[in-house]
């Protein structure tokens, strides 16, 4: 295990810090500040998903000035395959490619090459795969990942993992996880020969696999921890299975990872999944949801969720949300919405999104304020209940 934590010491001089500033008392919740070269990170944190270099449907300034996310994802997969990252290097790396000046991190791909299915074989050296764009064979190794993470440049960059399918049965998963614990081992020592490619640091994130077996789950969270790393991810949940058995994994891993580095549930998920992982002591969150669900007409809002193309709304001229989070939710009316997603205009999926993007960067952020309070439990509880309704 000695051997292992020394791998980590170059990365620890990567400029990313973590404060734990408080814990709540009635849960597992807590709020804290991670600290890179482009700026601080306040958790609970979530992060808008820009798989190609882009938040579907919403410009930068729109994100800076009215979402106002600390950090957002991008994915080493869809940005290999396109632009290409001759072109992210030739640009100066991904935050100058799309003119955002804030925090990235990005996805190793793991997730996606699971999901291509028949167009993948995974072995022990790594994964070939063919494009989804035009059929073209590739090959992702721990290694090579690590080559085109460093060349996007991200601030935050992640393990190559394999994620397990749900369900799963127990001996694949096994086989996997500890694929996925040597996969890991082979990026600290090739992240030791890659210098940094631009003028800021990386810090590295190894990913927690099992499956929903528990037994696993603490397997492969204790060898993540003994990794030293700066900041530890849970993968491989929201993939299917229900609700309770995500819980249940993610508080099992949560326990053993380290209390002093942040944790990110990749993938995840609904705003009601947000508020009871934080209260499992889950730092930060990504998830499509909030702008897939937008662009088919789904709004979230804190007293439930809006179909805005039922035709109930079709005479409704109030607010879009009263709350009035983003621009968009008293500039509208919810009828003026509906119209647009029926005449099929672009802007009302823009309108939506922007919507959703800022509920959920609201929701993490008033989940921070009242774990500071003392009162983050009983909030959350009246949060659940109300958001579980349709509108």
């Amino acid at each position: 295990m000695l051997r292992r934590r020394f791998l980590y010491l170059p990365f620890k001089k990567s400029l990313l810090k973590y404060s734990l500033l408080h814990k709540d008392i009635g849960s597992k919740a807590r709020v804290g500040e991670i600290t890179t070269d482009h700026g601080t990170i306040e958790t609970p944190i979530f992060m808008p998903v820009g798989t190609v270099a882009t938040v579907k449907g919403v410009h930068q300034r729109e994100l800076r000035d009215d979402i106002k996310p600390d950090v957002i994802l991008g994915n080493t997969y869809h940005l290999y395959l396109r632009p290409g990252i001759e072109i992210i290097e030739q640009a100066g790396g991904l935050h100058k490619f799309m003119g955002w000046d804030r925090n990235i991190l990005t996805d190793s791909g793991g997730y996606q090459v699971y999901s291509l299915s028949g167009n993948r074989k995974i072995k022990e050296e790594g994964v070939s795969f063919k494009s989804h764009i035009d059929g073209s064979s590739h090959f992702f190794s721990p290694e090579r990942v690590m080559e085109i993470q460093r060349i996007i440049g991200a601030d935050i960059i992640m393990a190559f993992d394999e994620c397990t399918p749900y369900p799963c049965d127990y001996g694949y998963a096994k086989k996997s996880m500890h694929m996925t614990h040597r996969w890991l081992d082979r990026c600290i020592d090739h992240l030791k020969k890659l210098p940094m490619k631009y003028d800021y640091g990386q810090a590295f994130f190894p990913i927690v696999q099992g499956s929903t077996y528990k037994d696993l789950r603490i397997q492969s969270a204790e060898y993540i921890a003994e990794a030293g790393a700066v900041g530890n991810a849970i993968g491989g949940l929201s993939v299917g299975e229900p609700a309770e058995e995500m819980y249940e994994m993610s508080e099992i891993v949560c326990d053993i990872l380290p209390e002093d580095k942040p944790r990110y549930l990749m993938g995840v998920g609904t705003p009601i999944n947000i508020l009871e992982n934080i209260a499992l002591g889950v730092d930060m969150f990504d998830c499509v949801m909030p702008t897939r669900n937008a662009r088919n007409g789904m709004l979230f809002t804190a007293h439930g969720t809006i179909n805005i193309k039922n035709k109930k709304w079709e005479n409704d001229f109030s607010p879009i949300d009263e709350m009035g989070i983003t621009f968009v939710d008293m500039e509208y009316s919810k009828a003026y919405l509906r119209h647009l997603f029926a005449a099929n205009e672009y802007l009302g999926k823009q309108i939506a999104t922007i919507h959703n993007l800022g509920f959920y960067l609201w929701l993490t952020r008033e989940a921070r304020e009242h774990i500071i309070a003392g009162d983050f439990a009983s909030w959350k509880n009246t949060m659940v209940k109300q958001m579980d309704k349709r509108l």
